[in-house]
């Protein structure tokens, strides 16, 4: 049985609804949890196991809220350039999705991401912002 809450891949292409399939996941709650709470480590596997099995246009979604947390972490770790480097391509990822993607409201997380990097570039570590999180699309439910 392949599909999303067996823990299988989603096979090559996109399935007729691989977003309602990820937002079925527990493990896409679970990750975006994590990454509300800052657990950008624990957040980055979440999304990173799904980002494999992932061959279809939420894969780019993925990637970038993935990419956003682990540049959160370099962050934590010091390492600026790091953070840059990947808050750049989240950005870049996040850049064609639509306003609203797993449940997600992306445009706020976006905004945020590109304040970061505004802030790294000028050589502010962003201490006065706040981390970023993932909003729920009213009615989600979660």
């Amino acid at each position: 049985m392949t599909g999303a809450r067996s823990g299988s891949t989603f096979g090559r292409g996109a399935p007729p609804d691989e977003e309602a399939l990820l937002i079925a996941d527990p493990r896409l709650d679970l990750a975006v949890s994590l990454f509300n709470a800052g657990d950008w480590y624990g957040c980055h596997d979440g999304f990173e196991e799904l980002w494999h099995e992932t061959q279809g246009p939420m894969r780019p979604v993925l990637q970038g809220i993935l990419q956003i947390a682990v540049a959160q972490l370099h962050l934590e770790r010091g390492n600026t350039r790091g953070a840059t480097v990947l808050i750049g391509e989240g950005l870049g990822r996040l850049a064609g999705c639509d306003q609203e993607a797993l449940g997600l409201r992306l445009e706020p997380l976006r905004q945020l991401a590109r304040q970061w990097l505004q802030a790294l570039q000028s050589g502010n570590t962003g201490a006065l912002l706040p981390l970023p999180t993932l909003e729920r699309v009213k009615g989600d439910g979660r």
